[in-house]
């Protein structure tokens, strides 16, 4: 029986420490019909020797270079253009899959004829010792996921035919995946959890880079220009989302 094609997609932006081990897991995967698409987002070059030595570790990997640095959402858009799978699955260059992820999450896609589910993800210190976890669960409607961006990114797979001009990841620094979610939502697209620990989310220094004035920026963003919420409904949400990312 033929497997549809999956396209792991992997922005890299000086993520050199990180990355072999993040490809090892895409490559390692029991799913077999997939391809590994780097989209290098570094007008620094100095990485590119060594991510190119990578594509030894498979003859799936290929690597697209930008021009100048886009941003891993907008990274994203490119890979998504130049896929050819049916299922786009996102791996950001710091995590790590479990070896069985695609296989049973697509397994469960098909069984459940949805577009897009994301799994139960745990997160890992630079000691990768295991300081957290967060369960995957079902979102039905935009009310359930506005006070929370409760998905992990690198846990999501989405059918390909869900992507169009509108839904795609906006230009924003930080939240562009939380803004994909809610437009998929407002299209009454269920988003569906999968609660198996499939995905360690390595917490590094380089994942904290961002500053919280730039994310706080951005998720008030979330609320005012995209949900189109007045000042205090969107501060009120803001509110919500600094919570409830200190208590997850």
């Amino acid at each position: 029986m033929n497997i549809a094609k999956a396209s792991v997609i992997i922005p890299y932006y000086k993520k050199k420490k990180n990355i072999k081990q993040t490809i090892k897991s895409a490559v390692s995967q029991t799913y077999s019909n997939l391809e590994i698409i780097l989209i290098y987002d570094d007008e620094d070059q100095s990485d590119l020797i060594y991510l190119k030595s990578l594509k030894k570790l498979d003859k799936r990997i290929r690597i697209i270079i930008n021009k100048k640095n886009l941003g891993a959402g907008q990274s994203r858009n490119i890979g998504i253009l130049n896929s050819k799978g049916k299922y786009i699955c996102f791996l950001d260059a710091d995590d790590v899959w479990n070896k069985n992820k695609l296989l049973l999450q697509i397994n469960f896609m098909i069984k459940e004829n949805c577009n897009i589910s994301h799994t139960t993800y745990e997160i890992r210190n630079s000691n990768n010792k295991r300081i957290g976890i967060r369960k995957a669960r079902n979102f039905y409607n935009l009310k359930e996921l506005l006070p929370s961006c409760d998905i992990g990114l690198s846990t999501v797979v989405i059918n390909k035919k869900i992507f169009n001009s509108e839904i795609k990841f906006s230009k924003q620094k930080t939240k562009e995946d939380f803004v994909l979610w809610l437009k998929i939502l407002k299209r009454n697209i269920h988003i569906l959890g999968i609660n198996k620990n499939l995905v360690s989310w390595n917490l590094t220094k380089d994942s904290l880079s961002s500053s919280i004035i730039q994310k706080i920026r951005d998720g008030y963003l979330v609320y005012n220009k995209f949900m189109k919420f007045n000042l205090f409904k969107s501060l009120y949400f803001l509110f919500l989302l600094s919570i409830n990312s200190l208590l997850r």
